[in-house]
């Protein structure tokens, strides 16, 4: 019966049990009296039991033999009341935080929230006090194995001096039901009341914090923040923050910025002025903008005319001077020219106003944790921020890489109380559940060293395998000796990470067994001496606590498939302290951390529901239940998102992309956008894998106009833009066309009768549209405590108010009180909204989060937020703020840009083409994102134009009559000012004429296989409604395995490689037809020979990394490469003979004859 989820009773008056109507738990209103059935194994665990269960089980014989009897939860009553009535609610909060963090919680679709719990998480014991079954004494008490009491630092809190270990709701029953005496020594406790005990242990709630309001529930005390905090509007509706702070007279306090003299209040300042003090203070802005020289921007932008001006007089000539003689290879090539002077000129437009940013680090922390009137402690006053870690496949995505960008994020320079971690695993496999069960282990000693030592990076992975000297700069006499501890203990937690598979596996073998010789001890039993039949049960997949991972099972059963399994949330970091908990030199710590910050962040693991019948929409589905489980749990105003494989390279990378979401007018931008950097790439670049064209020229480029496109990891999100709402003060940018004709209708403004917590956020069709709260279930669901959550989240990522400039603002100090600690309900709701069928009849996926229905859904989605009129912007810092992987093989390379295209075509065929786009996007922003969608078709006329110089040897002619000085002029013209035009944006972009090449020839790589490919797989997809993939067929793996770069020589053939070796082929026969007819005819044409030959070279030599990939290491290459290019260059050579057939007396090679 391990099956059923054991379930720790509450005695708090609170239930983590919730049916499958999201409606129960939606207001937070004290649950319903109601009996919660439950049985008490001889451990003193509760297992909780649904009606269906007890039916089912009662008078059965394992119920009736092993389990005497079942334990009923009587609802309370005036003789029965719960201890909470005697205990300070935020000491009973703190208790039921423990067991909540203890606790794997599980549920979905029609079924009962179930809180499992957690004995231990992983085989290896857990240190931390915020870990999930972190070590910790066992209550003595007969029949009752909880955890006894322990403050922050996980020591013990014995009441009694005798040291009697007790838990929580043992010492509650021995005050209430056994006299206050101590169940061990007999003698009576000198404090009865638990909030005493644990203030003399030094665990109690810091001095001078009040208690939250009675009976209030979380969403009114996070909303009483924003009531509190009274606003003045100027006479214009905007926030006059000067008059707010100023207008008090006579008395003064905490709050106000100026104390007025002890004289009476003579230089008071008057309510209609300012003070001189803050007059006469410089603003200080977080970001400035950096902008190119111009000695360099404006000949680049010179010259973009010159070379718009000499494409338009060439195509001109071009279609004025025909050649009469091969009229087809004329037409051919005229096409294919004007479709790549419109294609560069919608890439080239968006470059045209390219600029850097910097930010100012010393000012954020001055601001924002610097103590000052408005906060007296100097307590972090950044707001809340919650990072996205997705993983779907242990198998392709090696947990110890997901563990080392867990530790990362965890190691990062923010506040620890203010930072968040959601791993979403989207397989629920308890590989990635332990893996990441063993990085949070891990994080008690690789965070804190971190800390200590200043490590950078602060992934364990790449910080061990430094090629620098790792002793550069460090002066503390005992860093040595941690690295070389710590060092150790990374070692063998990569070694349990590797024996995770088979320790499993092993595991659940065990215990497999063990059930198999019950059942069939049962079945003899109840068989007698008749012949009994081998018992057969599904092979489960066992946690360390000797029960059933309720996610996907190593053997696949029923409700435990990839696509069918209950959804999963486990806090493996509870909240931390609000206080920091500094270290010490203790004993039992390989380290001695003696003023150092030892707390961690909040780590919480989802893997969401799955049943079949329901579109879970991929990586962007996933996204959406992270989102809505993190705004129930901790409901950070910015999000930052990151592949598994991306880790935090810059630790410091957190506070820059704060920086630009603090500063002023910085509640209108959307996203920040960080370059993307990546390791493991050969030195050549080969396949162009680190992309610096795009990422330092173009994402630059747009940064200038509306902001860069999102590009699916790396990126850090403003909460309500990814709700849907338009940005503060959005106005339209164009009238339109028809304006003079229809003027569109003023709506009155409504304003300043808007309240303050509602006033920033709108989703209607006008900036003087209110936003109405009563339509927010249809779009955000029915769980009341996400739509509560949402005019917090707008609140508190505004900017620091401390200008009378900066509008839309919060006052300082606002973000500086307690996170509120975790109960059942809170993770029940999140249980609730990751469930399948939460986004059914809502606009999650439509026009909230992360869009659905394209392979790109990062573009799609960052588009939708500048249609709203968001802006964006691209932080490049001067560290790498983050590193990931790139697949350096050339069949998975053309696979990652096959699965781009395909969503740029998709994209095309949409509601999200940028001809579509509304007028509150940029006109050059709009191009950009019209190019985005029209570039795979740009591979249609790159394969003709790559066979035009194959076809010209063949025929013996060229695409113009004669090569005349015309013709090279422009010819010249063209190709220098595209030279000097790539000269100048090196410079202004920052990246080498080598990488450029690189990019250069990888499009001509990607347009004539992956491109061609995604647009013939849109267009089938489109009018037929076929969706072809392009899968590997067969695999060769590489001999080396010590290579870094063995990869990159591993030979995998794929279809997307039969349209570049035939253009290969094809040109080096046609040279080889080419140069025998010009030698050997009587009248020898070298100037078309030339002309064709020198094209045949251009396409070789931007084919030339292809090539080299085909050969691998030592030459191999597939028997089947060479026979599907023979057979097409031989049909098409027969082709072109059945077209233009030699005449009679003609002869190969002219008057020269074979022998």
């Amino acid at each position: 019966m391990a099956s059923n989820s054991p379930r720790r009773s509450s005695r708090f008056g609170r239930t983590a049990s919730s049916s499958g109507d999201p409606l129960q738990n939606g207001g937070r209103a004290p649950a319903v009296p109601m009996v919660a059935f439950a049985r008490r194994t001889r451990s003193g665990r509760y297992v909780s039991y649904s009606h269906e269960d007890l039916d089912s089980e009662i008078g059965s014989g394992e119920f009736s033999q092993e389990y005497l009897n079942y334990h009923v939860q009587i609802p309370a009553t005036p003789d029965n009341q719960p201890m909470e009535v005697m205990m300070d609610p935020s000491i009973s909060a703190k208790v039921e935080e423990q067991y909540v963090s203890n606790s794997l919680f599980t549920g979905g679709f029609n079924s009962v929230t179930r809180a499992h719990l957690m004995d231990k998480v992983i085989e290896s014991e857990a240190n931390h006090p915020q870990m999930a079954g972190a070590k910790g004494s066992s209550c003595a008490v007969h029949g009752c194995d909880s955890k006894v009491m322990s403050d922050e630092r996980g020591v013990d809190i014995l009441p009694c001096e005798c040291d009697f270990k007790i838990c929580a709701e043992c010492f509650n029953d021995a005050v209430k039901i056994g006299g206050g005496v101590c169940p061990g020594c007999k003698e009576p406790y000198k404090a009865t009341d638990l909030e005493e005990v644990l203030n003399n242990a030094g665990a109690g709630r810091p001095m001078g914090l009040l208690p939250p309001p009675p009976g209030a529930s979380r969403m009114e005390r996070r909303l009483s923040i924003m009531k509190s905090q009274k606003m003045n509007r100027s006479q214009t509706g905007d926030w006059d923050h000067n008059k707010w702070l100023f207008e008090t007279k006579g008395t003064y306090g905490y709050g106000n910025a100026i104390w007025p003299q002890e004289n009476g209040g003579d230089d008071e300042v008057d309510g209609n002025r300012q003070p001189s003090e803050l007059n006469s203070k410089p603003w200080r802005p977080l970001t400035r903008k950096l902008k190119i020289r111009a000695a360099i921007l404006s000949p680049y932008r010179l010259l973009v005319v010159v070379r718009l001006v000499a494409l338009g007089l060439f195509l001109a000539w071009r279609v004025k001077h025909k050649n009469q003689d091969a009229i087809w290879l004329w037409g051919m090539s005229v096409v294919c020219e004007i479709w790549f002077a419109i294609s560069w000129l919608l890439d080239q437009l968006p470059k045209l106003n390219p600029i850097n940013r910097a930010t100012d680090l010393a000012v954020l922390k001055e601001k924002f944790e610097t103590p000052t009137p408005n906060n007296p402690t100097g307590k972090s006053d950044l707001p809340g921020l919650d990072v996205f870690v997705s993983t779907a496949d242990p198998e392709k995505e090696p947990p110890l890489v997901t563990a080392n960008t867990i530790l990362s994020i965890l190691a990062a320079d923010y506040p620890v109380e203010k930072l968040s971690c959601y791993v979403s695993d989207d397989g629920g496999a308890l590989l990635t559940f332990e893996a990441m069960a063993e990085a949070a282990s891990f994080a008690d000693l690789w965070v804190p060293f971190c800390r200590k030592h200043d490590i950078e990076p602060r992934n364990p992975e790449s910080y061990f395998n430094l090629k620098r000297d790792p002793y550069k700069n460090k002066v503390r006499s005992d860093f040595v000796k941690d690295r070389r501890r710590v060092k150790r203990e990374y070692d063998e937690f990569k070694v349990r990470i590797n024996g995770l598979p088979d320790s499993i596996r092993r595991r659940s073998d065990a215990y497999h067994a063990r059930e198999e010789i019950k059942a069939m001890k049962r079945q003899r039993e109840a068989a007698g001496e008749d012949v009994v039949e081998s018992v057969k049960i599904p092979k489960a997949t066992w946690m360390a606590d000797g029960t059933h991972w309720p996610g996907t099972w190593i053997n696949p059963s029923s409700e435990h498939t990839r696509g069918d399994h209950a959804g999963v949330i486990q806090v493996m970091l509870k909240p931390p302290s609000d206080e920091p908990l500094l270290g010490s030199s203790n004993e039992d710590r390989p380290i001695d951390f003696t003023d150092i910050d030892i707390r961690l962040p909040l780590l919480v693991y989802v893997s969401r529901e799955k049943r079949p019948g329901y579109d879970h929409n991929k990586k962007a589905g996933a996204m959406n239940a992270l989102v809505r489980a993190s705004a129930v749990m901790s409901n950070g105003p910015f999000i930052l998102n990151l592949d598994c494989d991306h880790y935090v390279y810059n630790s410091q990378a957190l506070r820059e992309g704060m920086c630009f979401m603090m500063d002023r007018g910085g509640d209108r931008i959307c996203y920040v956008q960080f370059p993307q950097r990546f390791e493991g790439i050969d030195p050549s670049d080969r396949y162009a894998n680190h992309n610096t064209v795009f990422f330092d020229g173009n994402m630059r480029a747009l940064d200038g106009l509306q902001g860069p496109v999102y590009v699916g990891t790396g990126c850090l999100f403003r909460r309500i833009a990814l709700y849907g709402f338009d940005p503060p003060r959005s106005k339209e940018r164009h009238a339109g066309c028809c304006s003079c004709c229809f003027p569109k209708k003023k709506h009155k403004s409504k304003t300043a009768a808007t309240s303050e917590e509602t006033r920033a956020l709108r989703m209607g069709d006008s900036d003087e549209e209110d936003m109405n709260l009563s339509t927010f279930p249809k779009k955000f669901g029915n769980s009341n405590i996400l739509i509560d959550s949402i005019p917090v989240a707008e609140y508190q990522g505004r900017p620091l108010a401390d200008h009378p400039a900066v509008k839309n603002g919060r006052p300082p100090g606002a973000l500086t009180i307690p996170r509120d600690l975790l109960d059942a309900s809170t993770v029940a709701e999140a249980i609730s909204v990751i469930s399948c069928w939460y986004e059914d009849k809502t606009e999650w996926g439509q026009r909230v989060g992360w869009i659905y229905g394209s392979v790109t859904e990062d573009v799609v989605t960052g588009y939708r937020m500048h249609n709203r009129g968001w802006k964006s912007v691209y932080c490049v810092t001067k560290r790498d703020a983050f590193r990931g992987t790139a697949p350096i093989n050339l069949t998975d390379r053309l696979h990652q840009v096959l699965r781009w295209a395909t969503g740029s075509v998709e994209i095309f065929f949409s509601r999200n083409n940028a001809l579509l786009a509304s007028t509150r996007m940029k006109l050059l922003q709009r191009i950009a994102y019209l190019n985005v969608g029209i570039y795979p078709f740009t591979s249609i006329f790159l394969i003709v134009y790559c066979f035009l110089p194959a076809l010209s040897l063949f025929s013996g002619q060229f695409i113009v009559q004669t090569l005349n000085v015309t013709f090279l002029t422009y010819l010249l013209l063209i190709t220098l000012t595209l030279m000097m035009l790539a000269v100048l944006e090196i410079k202004w972009s920052g990246i080498n004429l080598e990488e450029w090449w690189r990019n250069e020839q990888f499009w001509l790589i990607g347009g004539t296989s992956a491109h061609l490919a995604a647009v013939l797989q849109g267009l089938l997809k489109v009018i037929a409604g076929i969706e072809i993939s392009f899968t590997l067929t067969s695999k060769s793996a590489g001999d080396d395995v010590d290579d870094e770069y063995a990869d990159l020589y591993i030979v995998k053939w794929s279809s997307l490689m039969i349209p570049p070796i035939t253009i290969m082929m094809v040109n080096l026969i046609a040279i080889a037809v080419g140069f025998s007819r010009t030698i050997y005819s009587v009248v020898p044409q070298w100037s078309k020979l030339l002309g064709g030959v020198f094209f045949s070279f251009w396409v070789l030599a931007h084919l030339y990394p292809f090539a080299k990939g085909l050969m691998g290491r030592r030459g191999r290459t597939p028997t089947i490469v060479f026979v599907w290019s023979g057979l097409i260059a031989i049909t098409i050579s027969l082709l072109w003979v059945a077209i233009n057939p030699p005449s009679a007396n003609s002869q190969i090679g002219g008057s020269f004859t074979f022998p």
